[in-house]
């Protein structure tokens, strides 16, 4: 079972969108942790279109008097036969309250393996108050998701320098690139922010707002390049995913 987050430094680049969208193109059973701070679950009002009230997520996780694991199993609900969902919180006020959550959270997450479920996590934005800083430093990937324009780019620098800082680098970092060679190429921005672009996706609107607000697919959606991008990032992350883990037991065998 792997851990992956996704985040971003600053804007709008679709970090839920491309949560939701690998979630649903991802080859394994995955669990879909809404980690995002600023409130309101973008999930349930983007995707579900609203039809999905709010009744359990990382609240009731936080109140609950069971063990992390088990308040986890209670507040799990299925968006389809592979993709379950934590909610998130309901409004930003909310967020601090999980501050304590996050590390024993992580530690539950670990303990999933036996069931072969892997876990993607939308952590928002970076720099917030309640920011799940405890699951972007021990993920298995931890992906800072920009765009290729300078904007980005520029905002981007200063978070992927503390991302790599010794003694507070995340584990695994690297970059999901949104619209690639617009006008940046994959290797310019990772020479820029000196990690390595794990997956990139194309701009592409029309598609992801299929994922972003539940909006009715476009033609050939399932065969676009959208989705055909959204499956061969989950190879490229779980490929990368698969070199760390090797790069680690390589270097305790040393």
């Amino acid at each position: 079972m792997a851990v992956i987050c996704l985040t971003s430094a600053s804007g709008s680049p679709g970090v839920t969108t491309t949560a939701v969208g690998l979630a649903f193109c991802w080859p394994r059973p995955v669990l879909l942790i809404e980690a995002d701070p600023t409130g309101g679950s973008g999930i349930l009002a983007g995707f579900m279109k609203g039809t999905t009230p709010y009744d359990a997520g990382l609240v009731e996780l936080a109140l609950s008097p069971l063990s992390t694991a088990d308040a986890l199993r209670d507040v799990v609900r299925p968006l389809s036969p592979n993709v379950s969902l934590v909610a998130g919180t309901r409004t930003h006020a909310q967020a601090a309250a999980l501050r304590d959550v996050w590390e024993p959270l992580g530690s539950a997450l670990r303990d999933l393996e036996a069931s072969g479920q892997d876990v993607i996590v939308d952590a928002g934005r970076l720099g917030l108050t309640g920011s799940p800083q405890q699951l972007l430093d021990s993920a298995d990937a931890t992906l800072l998701v920009t765009r290729a324009n300078l904007p980005a780019i520029s905002a981007a620098r200063s978070w992927a320098e503390t991302a790599r800082a010794p003694g507070t680098a995340w584990r695994h970092p690297g970059l999901l690139l949104i619209g690639e060679g617009q006008p940046y190429r994959d290797t310019e921005v990772s020479t820029v922010l000196g990690m390595p672009v794990v997956a990139d996706l194309p701009d592409d609107p029309a598609a992801a707002a299929v994922y972003h607000r539940g909006a009715h697919p476009p033609r050939h959606f399932e065969t676009g390049p959208y989705v055909r991008g959204l499956r061969a990032a989950a190879q490229s992350v779980q490929a990368h995913v698969a070199r760390s883990r090797f790069a680690i037991v390589e270097e305790a065998g040393r």
